[in-house]
């Protein structure tokens, strides 16, 4: 039966929906010899589909990881200039994995890996609002003011923020420590935002996403995700699905346009 070459691609297990669309506009996924385009459909039975010249095949059981990201560490599995990626942390894993999104290379903390592309477009999918939550260390201290531009949005190059959810956790000399939730996956979103009320980040660790909590993980560790905590996972993307434009953290989110089209989001 034929489907998008983009789902295909993700079903295999080969990246996120979305990545497969951006591999295609890149000219590196070929059907039958032809150069692939976004809405071609294909037979992954009849056809030949290949990405970066590699025929692909249906990938085998699903493999849901948590890995807690260090530090100077690329959110990918290779990189020609030779830097540490996630895969030097993950040759015990057999299955072939990508990554849920991104953290930049200065953060750190929880991150998905899957073969399970459905799920990862699920995750990714701006209308899908899917919640993340950082620990973060910034320069000086926030105001009651700097809260609720953070709460109300920011506004950004690439437009206004989804409101976001703020709350102190300590005060040193001349830094703290604060929680921030934000619903969507612009790139270095949590960094700009808190640039823009005056406050950089000196250090910013994620920590939870959609109900995932990071835990007693160290960085550089990972584990596979628990069968209900892939059950959970599914069930709370599913139900974010379903809020559609409702409030969500007691704020009422904007629609955004098309700017949220990339979505290999650093924070």
């Amino acid at each position: 039966m034929e489907e998008r070459i983009q789902k295909i691609i993700s079903r295999c297990g080969i990246a996120s929906r979305r990545k497969a669309e951006e591999l295609i506009l890149e000219g590196l996924v070929t059907v039958n010899g032809v150069p692939a385009v976004l809405g071609m459909k294909a037979d992954p039975e009849r056809d030949h589909i290949k990405v970066k010249g590699k025929l692909i095949r249906p990938t085998g059981p699903r493999v849901y990881l948590m890995f807690n990201k260090p530090v100077k560490c690329l959110t990918a599995m290779e990189d020609p200039e030779g830097r540490p990626t996630i895969r030097d942390y993950l040759k015990r894993v057999k299955a072939r994995v990508f990554p849920v999104g991104r953290l930049d290379f200065n953060s750190e903390g929880l991150l998905i890996l899957t073969n399970d592309g459905e799920l990862a477009n699920a995750v990714l999918h701006p209308k899908h609002r899917i919640p993340k939550t950082y620990r973060v260390k910034i320069d000086g201290f926030l105001e009651d003011r700097d809260i609720q531009k953070l709460e109300r949005g920011i506004k950004l190059e690439d437009g206004i923020t989804a409101p976001a959810k703020v709350r102190r956790i300590k005060k040193a000399k001349a830094n703290s420590w604060i929680e921030i939730t934000i619903y969507e996956g612009r790139k270095r979103q949590v960094r700009r935002m808190l640039e823009r009320v005056g406050h950089p980040v000196i250090k910013l660790i994620r920590t939870r996403i959609n109900g995932l909590e990071l835990g007693s993980l160290k960085p550089g560790e990972f584990r596979y995700l628990t069968p209900e905590e892939v059950k959970r996972l599914k069930k709370e993307t599913k139900r974010m699905l379903h809020k559609g434009g409702r409030r969500v953290a007691g704020c009422r989110l904007r629609v955004q346009s098309s700017k949220f089209k990339v979505q290999s989001s650093e924070f």
